[in-house]
């Protein structure tokens, strides 16, 4: 596995990335008030409540009465900003304070946060759809930063990242090879364990979502693929 640090790319069209840092706030906010709140010891029914259960989704199964809740289709979105742990938020933050900040730049405030939230709305479709029958509340921005990830890849492939491989080893390599093994790990992972505990479709249908959209959410005058193109 890798976990990024810095990756050192300078914003060209924005003084401050702050929708990606909003996003990183909230979805720490809500970690702590799960986790300290008044409610906190009914941290698992929020969850239930709020996360994304396919089978209620699809109208198979039912949430118990008097269980507070979002109608099924408002937690397509309303499990992005939950989590399961802290562990869980500071991985997927930390992904979203790397790449995040360059891919809002390259897109703009309001753009990129529709983007954000379409990808997180593709990885909960993809989860649903491959596992219709689960019972299990999906949490998690990590189809949403997956988007965002392959956001990065198309814009600054060639771009040299710090992290640390296996945790604890330190590399500097293209953001191709560094996330490129990372969507690899993705996709093997969801061939082999498709109804684990980690919501590996949520995370590559995030990554196609992202794919998908970049193209159309790019500013003018802003190359994919590493082409450099006129500033602002």
């Amino acid at each position: 596995m890798f976990v990024p640090i810095y990756d050192g790319v300078p914003l060209r069209f924005t003084r401050s990335a702050f929708v990606t840092y909003g996003l990183i706030a909230a979805c720490t906010l809500f970690q702590l008030a799960l986790s300290f709140g008044p409610h906190r010891e009914n941290d698992i029914a929020i969850l239930a409540g709020f996360g994304l259960i396919p089978s209620v989704l699809f109208g198979a199964a039912q949430l118990p009465e008097g269980l507070a809740h979002a109608p099924p289709w408002l937690t397509l979105f309303s499990n992005i900003l939950l989590h399961a742990s802290f562990a869980h938020l500071l991985g997927n933050m930390l992904f979203l304070w790397v790449f995040g900040d360059n891919v809002e730049d390259a897109m703009g405030h309001a753009r990129f946060l529709a983007f954000f939230f379409l990808c997180g709305l593709g990885g909960s479709l993809a989860h649903a759809l491959a596992n219709p029958d689960s019972e299990q509340p999906l949490v998690g921005a990590s189809g949403a930063i997956s988007g965002v990830i392959a956001a990065y890849l198309m814009l600054y492939p060639r771009v040299r990242v710090w992290g640390l491989a296996f945790k604890w080893i330190p590399v500097h390599v293209p953001a191709v090879y560094t996330l490129g093994g990372w969507i690899l790990f993705q996709a093997a992972s969801a061939w082999f364990d498709p109804q684990g505990n980690i919501g590996w479709w949520a995370h590559l249908g995030g990554l196609a979502t992202g794919a998908a959209l970049t193209p159309l959410f790019i500013r003018r005058g802003v190359g994919l693929f590493g082409r450099r193109t006129a500033g602002p």
